[in-house]
């Protein structure tokens, strides 16, 4: 479908797909350093400390991604954004194969985490300003493609491990990326919203807006949640369920395919059921996925368990972002950068308290943290509705 919007015309088929890739391209970039961590430990030498300084960076060009990125597609759009970030994330790809030197390793990676962070706030605020319909629906559908780049990194791995190298399989990743920013290239997009310059004294009232920080810590739970679920779930069920090494990396796999899997309903239910009753249905899944974990005696009950907990963590990103771009369409990209910011301060903030937490009681605590903050999250979220309740009634009165 062609849409006229000022004096430029663009697909939203195409404009869509564009976004697709780019979350495909986040989610190939969100899980490359780990799936190849333990190669370049070995590469570079790197000690505990030297790792650890190593993963800090990845997050830390995720957030400065995540902050940038609002304005500049506001201001210029997307095409710059999207090109931007493909560049980046394809030359820290190349940098981590061609370089010796562990100073350029760590500004490839910092590349790699800002064009990751810019380009996974910019393809969700494309997707939400050309959704026709339902735009928690588009940004289910649009989430699919994170999990199917996020499996699709260590499958590649595991099958080709045994013909090519890490790097040169790396090397074709980032050839991969290339081609992919070759496609926005040729891509029309909507033209910027604020195209004679940006409005700084608006967007300094969004980041003081009540509602938008209120629902900015709504996503700062579900982010820190994600995260416990995907960096303690394996130490976890080593330390408490005997699980073997492959058997909780399985787990970790079974999480992630149950988020892509509902996120695909998702973008059909959205069309037929409230998101108000999608986003407390999801709650109750995350609630009992994880009681499953804690209690399961059986490793399939366990997978089981991992599953349904990511099939109750799929829903609120999408929906709570459909929320802030529906509510703020002049202003998109800089609203979902403030929330999205405050997202990730939330997974560093919960793995640092899971850290915490862990050391004076144990890895068993990981539920009960888990299920502890998804009910902190549905008194939000409550909170959250109402107050978008009462801002339709006041608008109709």
């Amino acid at each position: 479908m062609t849409i006229n919007q000022g004096k430029q015309a663009y697909n939203s088929k195409l404009v869509f797909m564009a976004a697709c890739l780019g979350m495909l391209l986040f989610g190939i970039v969100l899980i490359s350093l780990g799936s190849i961590l333990p190669h370049l430990r070995d590469r570079f030498g790197l000690s505990d400390l030297s790792t650890g300084s190593l993963l800090t960076i990845l997050p830390f060009g995720l957030l400065i991604g995540s902050l940038v990125f609002g304005p500049i597609v506001d201001r210029y759009g997307f095409k710059i954004l999207l090109l931007a970030s493909g560049l980046m994330i394809f030359l820290g790809l190349e940098g981590i194969v061609l370089t010796g030197n562990i100073a350029i390793l760590r500004i490839a990676v910092f590349l790699i985490g800002f064009g990751g962070g810019a380009i996974n706030g910019g393809t969700n605020a494309m997707a939400a300003d050309t959704a026709e319909g339902d735009r928690g629906a588009r940004l289910s559908l649009l989430g699919v493609f994170f999990g199917i780049g996020a499996l699709g990194v260590p499958l590649l791995l595991g099958l080709l491990i045994h013909i090519l190298p890490y790097d040169k399989i790396l090397l074709w990743i980032g050839i991969f990326v290339l081609l992919s920013t070759v496609f926005f290239l040729i891509v029309k997009f909507p033209p910027p919203k604020q195209p004679q310059g940006f409005p700084i004294k608006e967007a300094g009232r969004l980041m003081r807006n009540p509602w938008i920080i209120l629902t900015g810590f709504v996503l700062f739970i579900q982010s820190g949640m994600e995260g416990l679920a995907n960096n303690w779930s394996t130490t976890f069920l080593q330390d408490n369920k005997d699980f073997l090494n492959q058997h909780a990396l399985f787990s970790l796999t079974c999480l992630v395919a149950g988020m892509t899997a509902m996120r695909l309903i998702l973008g059909w239910a959205l069309h037929h059921v409230k998101s108000s009753r999608v986003l407390i249905g999801s709650i109750g899944l995350s609630i009992a996925g994880s009681l499953l974990v804690f209690l399961a005696e059986t490793h399939f009950a366990t997978y089981a368990g991992m599953a349904i907990l990511g099939a109750g963590l799929s829903a609120c990103f999408p929906v709570v972002m459909g929320y802030v771009a529906g509510r703020y369409t002049q202003l998109s990209g800089t609203a979902l950068s403030i929330v999205l910011v405050l997202a990730l301060l939330g997974n560093m903030a919960c793995n640092y308290g899971m850290g915490l937490i862990a050391n004076a009681f144990g890895t068993g605590m990981l539920p009960a943290v888990i299920a502890g903050g998804v009910f902190l999250q549905l008194f939000l979220l409550i909170l959250v509705l109402k107050s978008m309740a009462n801002n339709k009634q006041n608008n109709n009165s």
